[in-house]
């Protein structure tokens, strides 16, 4: 017994020793100072290529706790660092993450790849993004603005917030079996939502109206900070190397909506790589993993690798690595 839990101890330690060296930075030039995590390789002094992490939606920390960890790691094995940041408000960083808009969102990505150009372990011309999910309203932004950026990682990202919240919408419902009244009703009450959010109304008018249910004074000010997001614009204005990754059991995001954005908007259709993982869900974990709470809490545990659906860690360290300088 005492061998075979030393032998478990081993394996869990050895599944938490990443192939990574972590530095806490302060990246100054945002709105206000970024508490961020450089993972370099774990060898070398550089400078290496970089990859620059933007968040999806929620109070997410540096290492989205522990979950990108695995990603930095299969960067790192084609010789990229990783950067990313708490979101601000968190773990006692400054600022109201729900206080920005995606622009706001932006211009602090634009700023962190300013900051990470003066550091001596980064190529400056070898800086790329990564996002998830709501990213897919700012990295767009950002590489329509930056000509220095070299490619960009868009993992189960959206085209328009009006059609994505809907899509969410619906397909929750339907996955947890809504009668058709159950779904009318609901999709009255998102109509009605929208209708306050439209017209610009406070929080506080739109709780006496009887909407705004379950949302918090600052989560009603964001969604109506961001209502009229859609990426297509930016889209086209994208010359990058794209990887598009999309999950076929995704119900936070309409994937076939993506993919016809992506492919519709960005000018040259020789940047765009679109990998679908027909398992995997919008967080890119197979579909039966993340439907079980003990089994996926059991693999985050024992084996974080594998909570990523086969081939998805790949497929990001290959693009990567097939970025070179520009010259």
């Amino acid at each position: 017994m005492v061998l075979i839990l030393v032998a478990a101890c081993g394996w869990v330690v050895y599944q938490y020793d990443y192939a990574i060296r972590e530095q806490r930075v302060t990246v100054t030039g945002a709105a206000q100072p970024l508490h961020g995590v450089l993972a370099l390789p774990p060898r070398g002094t550089g400078p290496f290529g970089l990859v620059v992490f933007v968040h999806g939606d929620g109070p997410v920390d540096a290492t989205h706790d522990t979950f990108y960890r695995p990603i930095w790691e299969a960067l790192a094995q084609a010789g990229f660092a990783s950067l990313s940041w708490d979101k601000p408000g968190i773990n006692g960083a400054p600022g109201n993450w729900l206080d920005q808009s995606m622009d706001d969102r932006a211009r602090e990505t634009a700023a962190a790849i300013a900051w990470a150009r003066t550091q001596p372990e980064i190529d400056p011309d070898r800086i790329g993004l990564w996002g998830a999910s709501q990213a897919g309203w700012v990295m767009p932004k950002v590489a329509a603005a930056d000509p220095r950026l070299r490619f960009m990682i868009a993992v189960s990202p959206a085209i328009n917030w009006l059609r994505q919240g809907r899509y969410n919408l619906l397909a929750e419902l339907a996955k947890s079996g809504a009668s058709p009244d159950e779904v009318d009703a609901a999709k009255a009450r998102s109509d009605e939502n929208l209708h306050y959010l439209r017209t610009d109304a406070s929080y506080a008018d739109a709780r006496s109206a009887g909407v705004a249910d379950g949302m918090s004074p600052d989560r009603w000010r964001f969604a109506r900070r961001n209502l009229a997001s859609d990426a297509s614009a930016d889209l086209a204005k994208v010359h990058v190397p794209v990887l598009l990754m999309l999950g076929g059991h995704d119900v936070n995001v309409d994937v076939v909506d993506t993919e016809a954005g992506y492919r519709h908007n960005l000018p040259d259709p020789g940047l765009l790589q679109i990998a679908n993982y027909p398992g995997a869900t919008h967080s890119m974990v197979p579909v039966d993993l993340e439907d079980s709470t003990v089994e996926s809490t059991l693999v985050a545990v024992f084996a974080p690798r594998s909570l990523f659906a086969p081939g998805v860690l790949q497929a990001q360290r290959d693009f990567v690595a097939s970025q070179s300088p520009r010259r």
